[in-house]
C-alpha cells in the first residue's frame, strides 16, 4: 500500500511539472500573437488570462557588475508571466498581481509562481543579480536584485507604490518542503537600472498594498 501511494506522488507531481513546463509552449505562442498584433491573445481557447511579460535572468558577469545589462545573456530559458494570480493561473507559468502595476511602470509589480517550478530559480538568486523583462510592445527594462527575504504571508503586506519601477517576485517558502500551502513566503525585490532600457511609463491608479501570494 506504501509502495502504491508513492508511485500515485511520483506520478502526480511528474504531471504538475508537465503541465507547468509544457505550458510554457503555448503561452508562448499567444506571446508572440501578442507581438504580431492580436488583441489578449489567449494560450488555448478556455484560458481566461493573456501573456503580459516575458522575464529572464540574466548571467552573472565574473569581472564586473558594471557590464551594461544589455551585453549580458540569459542563465535559463525566460519565462512568460500571465495576467491574474489565481490558483489556476499559477498551475501553468508565472502571474501578474493586477493589484499591481505592470513591469515597467513607476510602482511595484508583483509576480508570483510555484516554488517547485518556474519559480525554484529564485533559489540562486543573489544581491546584484540582473532581471530583464520585456513587454508585448517590444519594451525592455532592467533590474537588479535589492534586496532577499523570508517573510510570514499572515502578517506581511506588499506595498505597491515605489517612486521608480519596480519588481517584487513571490514564491513559497521552504524550497523543499514536503507539503504545500505554508505561511512561509520567499520574496526578492528589484529595483530598475536607471539608464538601462527605456523610461518608465505613468502608472495607472492601483492599491496601496497587495496581500502575498504563493
Amino acid at each position: 500500500m506504501a509502495a502504491a501511494i508513492g508511485v500515485l506522488a511520483l506520478l502526480q507531481a511528474g504531471w504538475i511539472e508537465v503541465k507547468a513546463y509544457g505550458a510554457q509552449a503555448l503561452i508562448e505562442a499567444a506571446w508572440q500573437r501578442n507581438r504580431l498584433g492580436a488583441l489578449h491573445a489567449r494560450p488555448w481557447p478556455w484560458a481566461d488570462t493573456t501573456p503580459v511579460a516575458r522575464l529572464t535572468v540574466l548571467e552573472r558577469d565574473p569581472r564586473s557588475t558594471a557590464m551594461p545589462p544589455e551585453h549580458a545573456v540569459a542563465r535559463g530559458a525566460p519565462l512568460i508571466v500571465l495576467e491574474g494570480s489565481s490558483g489556476r493561473n499559477l498551475a501553468f507559468g508565472p502571474t501578474h498581481d493586477p493589484a499591481s502595476v505592470l513591469p515597467g511602470e513607476i510602482g511595484n509589480s508583483v509576480i508570483s509562481a510555484h516554488r517547485d517550478t518556474h519559480f525554484k530559480m529564485l533559489e540562486t538568486l543573489a544581491l546584484g543579480d540582473r532581471l530583464r523583462v520585456e513587454r508585448i510592445g517590444g519594451r525592455v527594462i532592467f533590474f537588479a536584485v535589492t534586496d532577499i527575504r523570508v517573510v510570514d504571508s499572515r502578517t506581511a503586506r506588499i506595498a505597491l507604490d515605489a517612486e521608480t519601477p519596480r519588481l517584487t517576485l513571490v514564491t513559497c517558502y521552504p524550497f523543499d518542503a514536503i507539503r504545500p500551502g505554508g505561511p512561509l513566503r520567499f520574496v526578492v525585490t528589484a529595483d530598475w537600472i536607471a539608464g538601462a532600457g527605456l523610461p518608465p511609463s505613468p502608472p495607472a491608479a492601483r492599491a496601496a498594498v497587495t496581500r502575498l501570494q504563493s
